[in-house]
């Protein structure tokens, strides 16, 4: 374990501290979440500015926006702490416990929704065949981590077959050939 997060860590360093600058990189570094929260912000910020990496301009405005960021996170934080002390005698209600016991899916559904609506058949083919075989293997709901693997599997080969069709067009935006 140490030895990746070792590697990851440098890695990161080398990366990150050019395109953020030394103020940049030592406050993003110093509250986390780089890849998440710090490096778009620092992006946009630039991207708004209309720096370029390695100038003063653009450690000037990758500081800023990152302390605004920490600053907007430890905000948020705050609040929420504040708030919900009051509400937690309702919040551990059993009324609301199932609703709970469904946050991460439903977190990850709302995060998957961007790339199935890109192309729904390569979401839902995959959805149909293991709703099918959990109905009709029910003990496979038990390893329903393992099960992503042939979804994942699945979606690979018929995005594969659509691609090789010519459905899917893997040019990127920029004029790139995506390959």
């Amino acid at each position: 374990m140490g030895l990746i997060w070792t590697v990851s860590s440098v890695v990161e360093f080398l990366v990150y501290t050019p395109m953020l600058g030394a103020g940049g990189g030592y406050l993003a570094f110093m509250t986390g979440n780089l890849i998440n929260m710090k490096i778009p912000c620092a992006m946009n910020a630039r991207d708004i500015a209309g720096t370029k990496a390695g100038t003063v301009e653009n450690e000037i405005i990758s500081t800023l926006s990152i302390a605004t960021s920490s600053l907007v996170t430890i905000a948020v934080l705050a609040l929420g702490v504040l708030l919900l002390q009051p509400l937690q005698p309702v919040l551990q209600s059993q009324t609301l416990a199932p609703a709970f016991e469904n946050v991460v899916p439903a977190l990850f559904g709302a995060m998957a929704w961007q790339y199935y609506r890109k192309n729904l058949r390569l979401a839902i083919i995959p959805l149909a065949g293991m709703t099918v075989l959990f109905v009709f293997v029910p003990s496979l709901t038990a390893q329903t981590s393992m099960m992503i693997l042939p979804s994942g599997a699945l979606s690979i080969l018929l995005a594969w077959m659509e691609y090789r069709k010519g459905t899917i067009n893997c040019r990127r935006k920029n004029g790139g050939n995506g390959k």
